[in-house]
């Protein structure tokens, strides 16, 4: 500890010893440190805070502003940084006084791009800040240019997102209106089409579509048919099966022959039938006359008196044959028709494949104009909606929190900091010179330094008995140095002094 005291000690008498050299180099270095200050200019910041609210309930509902939130806030930073808006500022303020060519815009937009941010401090919530600190502009300019530039940037963004998003509306409406008159102008002519071709071709309505549906359906009705004929022929055969096993009469003879008592019953159930309000082409009116039929050259063979009389099961099982029988030949008749059906359209698209080929693109034309057509049609009525709502209350709300400031304060730079980093560093590089001096010259300043050079024990020092007349000298020095020193302090409160009344000035 008393080594590094003592290597203080020594390096302080060092530079005292020098102390108009370590004056000098601090007289320089704060003269040129200051000189180089002076010359930066000052550089003023305004900034303003506003609140862009990207969507509401209203938007929300109908799909305004229902996109990311991370993509809207940078597009509203993009939208505020764009390279037209800054083009735009530098036309409306004192930046473009000097812009006279597209080379010397596109320098005004990129150095006022570097001096513009946007930041967000919550979702809706953005601050803007313009700083400008030109060197042939005084700092009341400076200040007052920061503020414009700042404002015109919330006039800009206002225009273009409020009217010019109505105007962008407008123009997709009416290109919407136009493609709509073309598109039923089309329809029109396409349904005109269709039905002139259905006119000329009924069997072909609705193209290959159509008639392959039809051609299913009539195949799947063609195979019902097939199933009931097979149920009712098999019914048939049954009871065909039945009359081989049932005898025609029965013995006992009666004063009415059976036949006669079977055409009698026969007469009464078609009276019956036909009280029921039946016609005589229903069914079961002709399986009943047909039974009659039959049982009229029986009844005319019996005699007055026979031994034997008609089954009367036998003569029911007859009636029911007849009525099954008639269900049969009506279910062949339905299955002809639907086969020859069948076979007339197949043949007519195998005879004709050109017919039905425009068939199907006649069709096909129309509907893929009709799909267009109530496309366009919803997207219209969707903007409209969307354009009513953006008329009557906007998807972007846009509100100014804090108007754009007047800077009275320089941001940068900090001038009093520098000054005093200054003159921090000249008397630091003042002081640092001096002890290098002391370090280079061949002079001891301590005894323990002679001694520790020499390695050898030093007896005694001499000190210096200075004379009346050196003393005065001395003394005229010190105060010499003083005043100097001073001096050096009394310009840097000078300077400090100047800085704030330059500030008081601007404000």
């Amino acid at each position: 500890m008393n080594q590094i005291l003592e290597e203080l000690r020594i390096a302080l008498y060092s530079v005292w010893n020098r102390r108009w050299l370590a004056l000098g180099v601090a007289w320089g270095v704060c003269l040129l440190g200051w000189a180089a200050i002076a010359f930066i200019p000052n550089s003023y910041e305004s900034r303003s805070r506003i609140l862009v609210q990207l969507d509401d309930a209203l938007a929300q509902q109908i799909g305004i502003g229902a996109g990311n939130r991370e993509k809207d806030i940078q597009r509203v930073r993009q939208t505020l940084t764009s390279a037209i808006n800054l083009e735009k500022v530098v036309r409306s303020t004192r930046i473009g006084e000097d812009v006279t060519s597209p080379r010397q815009m596109e320098i005004a937009v990129e150095d006022l791009a570097e001096n513009i941010q946007v930041s967000s401090e919550q979702e809706s919530l953005f601050t803007i800040t313009a700083s400008s600190g030109r060197s042939d502009l005084s700092d009341g300019e400076n200040a007052v240019l920061a503020q414009d530039i700042v404002q015109k940037m919330i006039d800009i963004f206002r225009e273009e997102n409020l009217a010019g998003g109505r105007g962008e509306m407008r123009e997709s409406i009416t290109f919407l209106d136009q493609q709509l008159a073309e598109r039923q102008a089309e329809l029109e002519e396409a349904e005109q089409r269709r039905l002139a071709f259905e006119a000329e071709n009924p069997e072909l309505i609705g193209g290959a579509a159509a008639i392959g549906a039809q051609l299913a359906n009539t195949r799947s009705e063609l195979r019902a048919v097939e199933s009931d004929l097979a149920a009712a022929q098999s019914a048939l055969a049954a009871i065909e099966g039945q009359l081989g096993n049932t005898p025609r009469t029965i013995a006992g003879a009666t004063p009415q022959g059976a036949a006669s008592a079977a055409l009698a019953q026969a007469r009464s159930q078609l009276a019956g039938l036909k009280g029921r309000g039946l016609t005589d082409s229903h069914p079961d009116v002709i399986a009943m006359n047909r039974q009659i039929e039959a049982l009229r050259p029986q009844a005319a063979a019996e005699g007055g008196g026979g031994t034997s009389s008609m089954n009367p099961a036998y003569s029911s099982l007859l009636s029911i044959k007849a009525e099954r029988q008639a269900n049969v030949t009506a279910l062949q008749s339905r299955k002809a028709a639907l086969s020859t059906e069948i076979a007339q359209t197949m043949a007519s698209q195998a005879q004709e494949p050109g017919v039905a080929a425009e068939a199907t693109r006649i069709s096909r034309d129309y509907e893929v104009l009709r799909e267009q057509y109530d496309k366009l049609l919803q997207d219209r009525e969707e903007l409209k909606l969307r354009g009513s709502v953006e008329t009557e209350r906007s998807a972007i709300k846009f509100e100014v929190i804090d108007p754009p400031t007047s800077p009275r304060v320089p941001a940068a730079p900090n001038r009093p900091l520098l000054l005093a980093a200054v003159l921090v560093l000249g008397l630091g590089a003042g002081a640092g010179v001096a002890f290098l001096a002391g370090q280079i010259g061949s002079g001891f300043q301590t005894a323990a330094g002679l001694e520790k050079a020499l390695e050898l024990p030093v007896i005694g020092t001499v000190s210096t008995s200075p004379t009346p007349a050196s003393k005065i000298l001395s003394h005229k020095r010190l105060k010499q140095f003083a005043i100097a020193g001073g001096g050096l302090a009394a310009v840097f409160v000078i300077l400090i002094g100047v800085e704030f009344v330059q500030r008081g000035m601007v404000a």
